[in-house]
């Protein structure tokens, strides 16, 4: 069985997705909305799976200054998330993540799941994939049976999971571009490497604007879609439309 680890920010504004609360119409309390609204669909994808769910969260002493909220604790808004979210959220684990960077912070705990644990094998995802589901972790963690490293693509070289039967050396592993640095260190440690099918992830404006119509064109034929982020985008009236130049930009009905 898989451990798949959360890594999980608290969605306040300004430290939650900072990139598309620049490069979009959403403001920085919407853009946390947002960020919310997606980790809460992730949470819900990987407790419907056939993985271990493991909200592996950042906590205070973590975080920039700026964003430590005095009235709370980060790990009591990650858990009040989870809370809201899940079926089941006593079945839930979640430990604090150690390290000065994402890529110490996700190496840490995997190696310590697999290494100190011994788990059969453990994975990383961020929580903005909102088209991660239950079929995708479980078609990965099948992956995982015959490969040393699975990795989810997304756009600009990023990975939107990770997981790992055996570890790799990870300092500086999810340094840009993500699937290739990766890769590169999996060679580097002789392990086999798979994919699974490419998805896009939600960190700018462009972002954004590429996942909204695909949710919008889900929701008017009536198939499956990320619940929360769905309805955030419904309810914000969020819509892409061809720009001057020919690309997608995002706007507001």
């Amino acid at each position: 069985m898989t451990v798949v680890a959360v890594l999980a920010d608290p969605p306040r504004p300004g430290l939650a997705l900072p990139r598309l609360a620049e490069t979009s119409p959403l403001s920085e309390s919407e853009t946390a909305a947002l960020a919310e609204a997606m980790l809460k669909d992730t949470l819900q994808a990987v407790e419907r799976s056939g993985g271990d769910l493991l909200v592996n969260y950042r906590p205070d002493d973590l975080l920039p200054e700026s964003h430590v909220d005095p009235e709370g604790p980060a790990e009591a808004a990650v858990r009040a998330v989870a809370e809201d979210a899940l079926d089941d959220p006593e079945e839930a684990r979640f430990e604090v993540q150690v390290g000065s960077s994402l890529s110490a912070r996700a190496g840490n705990t995997l190696t310590h799941l697999l290494r100190e644990e011994g788990v059969q094998s453990a994975a990383v995802v961020r929580g903005d994939a909102p088209f991660l589901l239950r079929s995708t972790i479980d078609s990965a963690a099948m992956k995982l049976r015959s490969n040393a490293v699975v990795l989810g693509p997304s756009t600009d070289g990023r990975v939107y999971f990770a997981g790992f039967r055996e570890p790799i050396d990870f300092e500086g592993a999810f340094a840009a571009p993500e699937a290739e640095t990766l890769v590169d260190r999996a060679n580097d440690a002789d392990r086999d490497v798979g994919f699974i099918e490419m998805q896009p992830t939600v960190r700018t404006g462009a972002d954004l604007a590429t996942v909204v119509p695909i949710i919008r064109s889900r929701w008017q034929a009536e198939r499956v879609v990320p619940a929360h982020t769905a309805e955030f985008v419904v309810e914000k009236g969020l819509a892409a439309v061809e720009g001057d130049g020919g690309d997608l930009e995002l706007i507001r009905e």
